[in-house]
């Protein structure tokens, strides 16, 4: 890593248990699991995000990168990303949607609202595997974005 880096802080929001454990696999292999943190819904995702609920106190910076699930409990993931490219301190983190949706207006949304990049879930685990390494891989590490 150059010392100009950042560390890289991945924030996982995906509520199912085997999409995570696939994504948690896959940005592993290409050496991005040390920091990562994994939500289980958008409620979550924002309170992490925005440091309330049980997250008011966490220490680490922002994220480098935020992966959202589309379809999520509680808060949608397009919810999610609406919160964050509104505000002034987020609006420059990345996100990633990584969501099984292939509709063309869910797509649509998603770039109005400000999204980076749009992965629909594969259903061939070694493809989703595969697309999921090479995007946290960019996102988190040749990606540059202005320091905060």
């Amino acid at each position: 890593m150059n010392e100009d880096m950042q560390p890289v802080h991945i924030l996982l929001a995906e509520d199912t248990p085997t999409d995570a454990e696939m994504t948690l696999r896959a940005l592993k292999k290409v050496g991005l699991v040390n920091n990562i943190t994994w939500v289980k819904d958008g409620q979550e995702a924002l309170d992490y995000i925005f440091r309330k609920g049980e997250f008011a106190n966490r220490v680490n910076g922002d994220p480098t990168l935020i992966m959202l699930d589309l379809k999520m409990p509680k808060v949608n993931g397009l919810e999610v990303l609406k919160a964050i490219k509104t505000t002034e301190s987020t609006r420059i983190i990345p996100v990633i949607m990584l969501t099984s949706s292939a509709e063309e207006p869910d797509i649509v949304r998603c770039y109005e609202h400000g999204v980076n990049s749009y992965i629909v879930k594969p259903v061939e685990s070694d493809k989703f595997f595969e697309e999921v390494s090479k995007a946290g891989f960019y996102w988190a590490i040749l990606n540059r974005i202005p320091a905060r």
